[in-house]
């Protein structure tokens, strides 16, 4: 009755979700491409075995990408199916994947549409990335006997609450899933209080995303294009009503010849961000035009996508965004590979673990707000040796984290034929 009542909702709101994705294809017009398989509805029919995985968006799509290499190597015989939730995460599977993979929308959560999906495709398996609990998802493949294993399964005790509060759905979902691989101990035992069964510590697979070939030659080109000796203050996957606080807090940094560098989280964002920097006089460049950067600059937009990497090796000192607003902060582990220092606000529930760890080993500084934001920049700005020492920090504590994939392959291979 439960999941009944939760569909004739769905129902309800599908007028809102139909007008959600005319509204957001305003800045971004993919949100109107392949609006059908939103409903189940696919073109393509893979020839082979399926493998399915869900990544919702960009994050959840990187951090897939040692998987989805793995599997391909280890199980030849079976094509990767990777379904999205956003254009952003398709866009990224392409750049990452290219046609090595299958991809498509995961519908929505409507009964008829996932027994479609399922029809279609008949996935030997599906995996979930992260904390995508569908409750029609998890009844329909329970129905059509597909394998569901939630992995690098993350729940923060804001989310705990809010799935808590509709336990009765909750747990007949999760209990769905034949395993659930957890990123910590905090995690598993939150997961297991909303009733998931069994849970595993496997370790979170972001670790595992190790910087692509080429990304340390990439970033010493763009630090010399950003010019020799200049001290750069990289902020990067800033989200909407933090660059204007981070504006204010560079004129209290007060570095000479300091370039700042933002890169906000999402594309449809970077004009109303430069609009933004005119807005306040300061003197901008445009990434994507491939200008030598000129000494009177004062802010580059990052206004390219897949240079995450290369942006964090050119910079001597990087805020992670998401953090300084409430809305759970971004992953800061690409960072901690690139070896570059790190400063996260206080609002990281979304990467708790990894943001608590990070800063307990010296690689990572919390700052209160953005007044400390600005202090605490100039600190480590006029300190070499601290950078230096935060460095070495950063490139230890993502070193000693990997191994998240091979638990990850070691809990699938059951339900796969090795070699096939």
């Amino acid at each position: 009755m439960r999941r009944r009542a939760y569909t004739l909702l769905l129902f309800a709101l599908l007028p809102l979700a139909l007008l959600h994705l005319v509204w957001r294809a305003r800045r971004q017009p993919a949100y109107l491409r392949h609006v059908a398989e939103r409903f189940g509805f696919y073109r393509m029919r893979p020839a082979r075995p399926v493998i399915w995985l869900h990544a919702v968006s960009v994050g959840e799509t990187r951090a897939a990408g040692p998987l989805v290499h793995a599997l391909r190597a280890r199980y030849p015989g079976y094509d990767v199916l990777l379904t999205h939730t956003t254009p952003t995460g398709r866009e990224t599977s392409e750049s990452l994947f290219g046609q090595a993979v299958a991809r498509a929308y995961l519908p929505y959560d409507f009964p008829f549409a996932m027994r479609r999906f399922l029809r279609h495709f008949r996935p030997t398996l599906g995996i979930l990335m992260e904390t995508e609990i569908w409750f029609n998802l998890a009844a329909c493949a329970r129905q059509a006997r597909v394998p569901l294993i939630l992995a690098n399964a993350r729940l923060s005790e804001k989310s705990f609450r809010r799935y808590a509060r509709v336990r009765g759905l909750a747990r007949p979902a999760l209990q769905s899933f034949a395993q659930v691989l957890a990123q910590s101990a905090a995690d598993a035992e939150r997961l297991a209080r909303l009733g998931a069964r069994p849970v595993v510590v496997a370790g979170n697979l972001k670790f595992d995303v190790e910087p692509p070939a080429g990304a340390f030659d990439a970033a010493r080109a763009l630090k010399a294009r950003f010019g020799a000796g200049r001290p750069v203050f990289l902020a990067a996957s800033t989200r909407e009503g933090e660059e204007a606080l981070i504006l204010e807090a560079m004129e209290r940094i007060a570095v000479k010849d300091l370039l700042v560098v933002i890169v906000p989280r999402h594309p449809q964002r970077f004009d109303e961000v430069a609009r933004l920097v005119a807005g306040r006089g300061l003197a901008l460049q445009r990434k994507s035009l491939g200008e030598p950067i000129a000494g009177a600059t004062q802010i580059v937009l990052g206004d390219t996508m897949g240079e995450l990497f290369a942006y964090y090796g050119a910079a001597d000192l990087a805020f992670i965004g998401g953090s300084l607003m409430p809305l759970g902060g971004q992953n800061l582990i690409e960072a901690a590979a690139m070896g570059v220092p790190v400063l996260v606000g206080p609002h990281t529930f979304n990467f708790e673990e990894p943001a608590r760890a990070a800063v307990a080993c010296g690689c990572a500084l919390r700052i209160a707000d953005a007044d400390d934001l600005g202090r605490q920049a100039r600190a480590l700005l006029a300190d070499a040796g601290r950078r230096q020492a935060m460095h070495e920090a950063a490139l230890g504590f993502a070193a000693s984290r990997r191994g998240a994939t091979e638990s990850l392959l070691g809990a699938l291979a059951p339900y796969l034929k090795a070699g096939a």
